[in-house]
């Protein structure tokens, strides 16, 4: 490279240089920031705003006929939607589990297989050992049964 090339390319670099400072200092630089400025800011308040306008969580609970299978024999039972949640509290620890007169699979009362039973199928097992002397397996998509 020799010296005429060298400055060349001095100049050009000082000429866009110039530009630039000619840019800052000129009357629309002011009034373009102002604008980017507001447009981000305005942006990030609607999508901070987008947050609280999500719908929480509503848990549903409707009435439930059970159908209790004890010693051979079927006992219908009709909850209501306060004992639910007792119901389903007391099934973990009691170890219920449910099924469908016409399936050969059982459930527990929370898995969605479960929740597709019409109430006048649903039979309840007081333990996943008399559900297996039924003759019932564990449904695939019920998680925790084995």
């Amino acid at each position: 490279m020799n010296i005429e090339e060298y400055t060349t390319e001095i100049e050009e670099k000082q000429n866009r240089l110039n530009k630039f400072t000619d840019f800052i200092t000129g009357r629309h630089f002011l009034p373009i920031t102002v604008i980017l400025v507001a447009i981000i800011a305005f942006s990030l308040g609607r999508i901070s705003g987008l947050q609280d306008k999500r719908e929480s969580v509503k848990v549903i609970t409707s009435s439930s006929t059970f159908a209790k299978v004890s010693d051979g024999q079927v006992q219908t039972l009709d909850n209501s939607s306060t004992n639910l949640q007792n119901t389903a509290a007391a099934s973990v620890s009691a170890g219920v589990v449910v099924a469908s007169k016409n399936s050969d699979k059982y459930h527990y009362p929370w898995c969605s297989g479960a929740k597709r039973i019409s109430p006048q199928n649903l039979v309840t097992y007081e333990s996943v050992e008399a559900a297996r002397a039924a003759g019932l397996i564990p449904a695939a998509n019920c998680p925790g049964l084995k």
